[in-house]
């Protein structure tokens, strides 16, 4: 089942939201999502994350770093985990854009449903005007298919 993808935006603030549904049970998802080098598998390769600090860290006030990797310019976003329980993540992030990355797994009968919701607030108008321009559409597009990847790294790993 491909993911679902909703969008919403306002003057200051936007989100994309995504949900697929995983085989497997929740815990092993949550895994995938916190673990950094199954997320690195996931991830879109131009992602790099890594710890602020000495060490990776997914608990509440684990700070870490997303970095864009591209040729000119390498934008950073420091992010924090701002909410944190078993099955839900949400780190909160800083740089050109400020917002939340949430991921919570809800069980379900068959396995998991993966909620994925990034909001954001781009406060420079130069590179709110440029990522509606450029960027928006490409965003999303990532995010589907970023789920397929996580999908099938989770049902990788109990196989």
């Amino acid at each position: 089942m491909p993911p679902s993808l909703k969008s919403l935006s306002t003057d200051r603030s936007q989100f994309f939201e995504q949900t697929v549904i995983i085989r497997v049970p929740a815990s092993v998802v949550e895994h995938c999502i916190v673990d950094r080098e199954l997320m690195h598998r996931w991830l879109n390769p131009v992602l790099r994350c890594e710890p602020v600090g000495d060490r990776w860290d997914t608990s509440l006030g684990g700070k870490s770093r997303f970095v864009i990797q591209t040729p000119l310019w390498q934008p950073t976003l420091i992010s924090t985990v701002v909410e944190r329980e078993p099955g839900l993540i949400v780190w909160g992030f800083e740089g050109f854009f400020r917002g939340r990355d949430r991921w919570e797994c809800v069980p379900t009968k068959g396995g998991t449903q993966l909620i994925n919701r990034f909001e954001f607030v781009i406060p420079n108008p130069l590179v709110a005007f440029g990522f509606q321009t450029f960027a928006a559409r490409w965003t999303q597009a990532d995010m589907q298919a970023q789920l397929q990847r996580l999908k099938q790294v989770a049902e990788r790993l109990t196989v």
